[in-house]
């Protein structure tokens, strides 16, 4: 790992923002207008689409929406298409000068200016509010995540908001951002519970449910219909965040994500947040609802979809909603430590020794493995005993296979990288035996 020095991190940003030409507050009257879209504004949902793809965003932008939202998948499907591929090729010929940088530190590199520059596109032609998310490799390191973060938000400060997962390192580092007052969406939530920790540890802008994906794993793994699971859990979620506001100053703002169709939108009308991929924007807006019928569902309490012979307490999928006694009096007792001396370590046996150890999980290499072989949503086989003797929470299960399903797809964007540059004949970086990105094994 190489230590990012001033005068390093000014030449990277002057080449990501060659030709930036934002026309910041006076592109909204340019876009046409949706009274569909206009009445989830008016029920206190702000509206952002969740594509880094700038063609399907031309075709669903209306004065309603204001931000958009990327993550790894996204730009890696950005980068495979070639059309950075001019843009890889010069940032390794600029940063070639920089003789200390290892490969894994360059595919670093390259990465984040390749974020960067596309994510300035979408504010220059829709001056909105960018989530841009860092690298897989920094989401247990706080160092670097602390670094990387703040170099993305001195790029573009008037509309950069900064990506960190959930995880032990990605909590403090976003606690100490939030301290001074950088913008972050602390995404891969699943739970009411992991958010209500979250927002009061770590004190970011943002919190998420990423709802689709828990429909999904009750669907896949034959639970039931998978009907409202994400649904619950997100109006949940929605009103701890509320209540955190209220009562405790808290900022957060809850963001459904992970949407699978237009009619989640409506049956999430009023939470603070939604992010919509253009699919799902299509099907709401195609259903031709009467915008005064409308209300706001942030009240209901939706039954989940399941079969009658599942109990949900025994797959732990109460912890998608419930907030019990134990996750309360653990924060109230981890507020009065010294917090900012914690470790990520420190910060997990901390939860194990008040009885939340289902909630941050040191995993081991086995489970590791199984989950990046699954993909975005577990098999119950693989985790039914766990779950069953509560050693881990159904969030945090799908938490894990969240992050392995990003690191899988940022692996591929390194791969493109690489290609690109052998293409070239570029070498990047020295060759390291023990990389120091290497990822730790705490989610």
């Amino acid at each position: 790992m190489v230590k990012i020095k001033p005068f390093f991190d000014r030449e990277v940003r002057s080449f990501v923002k060659e030709g930036f030409s934002p026309s910041f507050g006076q592109l909204r009257e340019s876009f046409r207008k949706e009274p569909f879209l206009e009445r989830l504004r008016e029920l206190g949902s702000e509206l952002w689409l969740d594509t880094g793809s700038i063609e399907e965003a031309q075709q669903l932008w209306t004065q309603e929406f204001t931000a958009l939202t990327t993550n790894n998948t996204l730009l890696n499907k950005e980068v495979q298409t070639g059309r950075y591929d001019p843009l890889i090729c010069r940032a390794a010929e600029m940063l070639s000068k920089y003789h200390q940088l290892s490969e894994p530190d360059m595919l670093l590199e390259i990465g984040f200016i390749c974020n960067a520059r596309h994510a300035l596109r979408l504010v220059e032609i829709f001056d909105a509010y960018v989530s841009v998310e860092e690298h897989t490799d920094l989401a247990n390191d706080v160092k670097r995540a602390i670094d990387y973060a703040k170099r993305y938000y001195a790029i573009c400060p008037e509309r950069f908001v900064i990506k960190i997962p959930f995880t032990p390192a990605g909590l403090l580092a976003t606690r100490k951002l939030s301290l001074e007052a950088i913008p972050v969406n602390h995404t891969l939530g699943f739970s009411a519970r992991q958010n209500y920790a979250i927002a009061r540890i770590a004190k970011p802008a943002y919190v998420n449910v990423f709802l689709g994906r828990l429909n999904s794993f009750v669907a896949q793994n034959e639970l039931g219909d998978g009907s409202f699971i994400g649904e619950k859990a997100t109006l949940a979620s929605q009103t701890a965040i509320k209540h955190l506001r209220e009562q405790y100053q808290v900022a957060a703002r809850q963001i459904g994500a992970s949407f699978r169709s237009g009619r989640q939108v409506h049956d999430l009308a009023g939470i603070d947040v939604m992010t919509m991929p253009p699919k799902v924007a299509e099907e709401f807006l195609s259903m031709r609802l009467e915008p005064q019928g409308m209300a706001s569902e942030t009240g209901v309490n939706y039954r989940p979809g399941l079969y009658s012979n599942v109990d949900p307490a025994s797959l732990t999928l109460d912890t998608l909603w419930d907030i019990n006694k134990k996750i309360i009096e653990c924060v109230d007792a981890l507020e009065k430590e010294n917090l900012d001396g914690f470790t990520p370590d420190d910060l997990v046996d901390f939860f194990r020794e008040h009885n939340c150890g289902d909630l941050l999980i040191c995993w081991n290499d086995a489970q590791i493995a199984a989950s990046t072989r699954e993909g975005k949503i577990p098999q119950l086989h693989h985790w039914e005993d766990a779950l069953e003797s509560k050693s881990v929470g159904l969030d945090s299960v799908m938490n894990l296979a969240g992050l392995n399903s990003f690191a899988t797809d940022q692996k591929g964007m390194d791969q493109r990288i690489k290609d690109v540059l052998e293409k070239n004949d570029i070498t990047i970086g020295h060759r390291v035996k023990n990389p120091s990105n290497e990822r730790q094994h705490h989610v």
